[in-house]
């Protein structure tokens, strides 16, 4: 399966050489602690289930979602004139549990933080990048630059309508201002800088398609929930 990923505009950006993980291997024992411990397949299905059985609610006025994360808590309100259906996806995957425990697998300082796969909560590595709600959603582009703090939705290459539960979060409006009107912005933080700044200066290390961009620490959100302000 193609993983969800964005196209980097500079190739400076992407590491060269090889650094694919045997199959099979298991996260770090960092990973499995018992807030965080890995899925069974059979979880991960249930979880998915669950998610089909939470409703399709819009983000109502003065809501935002809260990450909390083993780098500290950000909280993120949402632009719903702008992208109303991936806001509205985006609370439902956190209403489900969703977000809880996935991790930040992708990172390039900065660039962006890229997480929300669900293959990130299984114990296998190489897989992330991979997973998504099963469903997908349909572009929003819209006119907000992508600048630091940004919340914007990955996609799997060239196919504008494939994003799912995967997003990332802009580190410099130096580095993703080429993203403009070519990924769908749907939020931004409103507290957490600090902390996405700390997670945009974590040690990285090969990922399995020789980029320089898997954190050597998992990082990860705890618990995601949404709040009244």
């Amino acid at each position: 399966m193609k993983k969800i990923v964005l196209v980097l505009a500079c190739a400076a950006l992407v590491a060269a050489g090889c650094g694919k993980k045997e199959a099979g291997e298991t996260k770090p024992a960092a990973r499995a602690q018992k807030e965080c411990a890995p899925l069974s397949d059979a979880q991960i299905q249930q979880l998915l289930e669950k998610v089909k059985q939470t409703p399709m609610e819009p983000v109502e006025a003065h809501e935002v979602a809260v990450l909390e994360t083993n780098y500290g808590k950000m909280v993120a309100t949402f632009f719903t004139d702008k992208a109303p259906m991936t806001c509205t996806s985006f609370k439902r995957l956190v209403k489900a549990g969703y977000y809880d425990c996935t991790q930040f697998h992708r990172v390039i300082k900065g660039f962006m933080i890229q997480g929300g796969d669900i293959n990130s909560k299984d114990a296998i590595i190489g897989n992330e990048g991979e997973g998504g709600p099963g469903y997908s959603l349909p572009a929003e582009f819209n006119d907000t630059p992508h600048d630091l703090g940004i919340l914007s939705m990955a996609r799997r290459g060239d196919d504008i309508n494939s994003a799912g539960s995967q997003f990332f979060i802009c580190l410099s409006r130096e580095g993703t201002r080429s993203l403009d009107g070519q990924y769908t912005a749907f939020g931004k933080l409103i507290e957490g800088l600090d902390v996405l700044q700390k997670i945009g200066d974590a040690a990285v290390t090969l990922s399995a398609m020789g980029e320089n961009s898997t954190p050597v620490a998992p990082i990860y959100i705890t618990k995601a929930y949404m709040e009244k302000r």
